[in-house]
């Protein structure tokens, strides 16, 4: 009879790369808990680091690099080992990780929809011709100008404090922000109305955090193994299918959101022109329960979408 295999030890140390914005601050926070009650022994820290996309707050994300400029500088400290393990908003990462880097858990997803934030109005419809929207994201602004085009879509960057208070100096009549920051960092009360997916198809991954390490750390994906939520994994993973096979970055209104009914995983995606005087729709259903079946069903709605025209509206974003 085979002896059973001895469980593998408990980390001695873990480090936690992260970017030091409150919202980042918090969300390494809560994987760090989770992490120190599966192993109580390990001394768990946080590494906070100002990346360059953090910095670059005057222009928009899709003039100076996209997504990866939230992320390059937690990578170097995993590759040269100052750090074990990332923790990303899933939305702020790329559809194509660099070379030697993988996902190894996405936590259970946070309430993945867009929010309306506004003092003096509780929808779109009562806002006034000419006010004034802030975005950082086109894909959000490409939903205003397709839906409410009497709006100004004007953009917006900075953290979400500072986004806030933006709003509140008069800058702009309302703004729109993913509803899992304002929750995660007690702001509900600022939320007017929450976006149904039908009006406003959520990003790529929103609402999920993706905790990434160098991939010749084995080690590492098995303590992390626990964290992982099977159904949201499968769920980004169908999503960020579409955004990598489209090409999916800062430059493309790009939405992509996958959503559990019964045992039935259902995939929406949409591309859009900036000024949404064009948006293709598409959608599939089916049961998967492996990754392999999420990127299948990822591929049969960008087929649908290459049907459609996708590809042109894609290189009309890009070129």
């Amino acid at each position: 009879m085979t002896a059973p295999c001895a469980p593998a030890p408990s980390p001695r140390t873990l480090v936690i790369a992260s970017r030091t914005s409150r919202l980042a601050l918090w969300q390494a926070e809560y994987v760090r808990a989770a992490l120190q009650n599966l192993y109580p022994q390990t001394d768990i820290s946080i590494l906070g680091t100002a990346t360059h996309g953090d910095q670059m707050l005057d222009h928009p994300l899709s003039k100076i690099g996209g997504k990866g400029l939230f992320i390059k500088e937690l990578e170097q400290s995993l590759a040269d080992g100052r750090a074990d393990l990332a923790v990303h908003s899933l939305k702020d990462m790329p559809a194509v990780l660099p070379t030697g880097f993988m996902l190894a858990a996405i936590p259970e997803r946070a309430d993945p929809r867009d929010a309306l934030v506004c003092t003096q109005y509780a929808s779109f419809s009562e806002l006034p011709a000419g006010g004034i929207v802030g975005t950082s994201s086109l894909r959000r602004a490409a939903m205003v100008r397709a839906c409410y085009p009497r709006l100004d879509v004007q953009p917006l960057r900075g953290n979400l404090d500072t986004r806030l208070r933006a709003l509140d100096a008069g800058a702009y009549t309302a703004i729109i922000l993913a509803a899992a920051g304002l929750i995660r960092l007690g702001f509900e009360q600022r939320i007017r109305a929450l976006l149904d997916p039908e009006v406003s198809l959520p990003a790529v991954g929103q609402g999920a955090l993706g905790i990434e390490i160098r991939d010749d750390r084995p080690e590492i994906a098995d303590w992390l193994a626990p964290l992982n939520h099977v159904e949201t994994a499968l769920a980004v993973h169908a999503e960020r299918t579409v955004a990598r096979a489209l090409g999916g970055s800062c430059a493309i209104p790009l939405a992509a959101f996958a959503q559990w009914q019964a045992r039935t995983l259902r995939l929406r995606a949409s591309v859009a022109q900036p000024d949404g005087a064009r948006v293709l729709h598409a959608h599939a259903r089916t049961a998967p329960n492996t990754r392999a079946a999420a990127e299948a069903l990822g591929y049969a709605v960008v087929t649908d979408l290459v049907r459609q025209g996708a590809d042109d509206v894609v290189r009309l974003c890009t070129g």
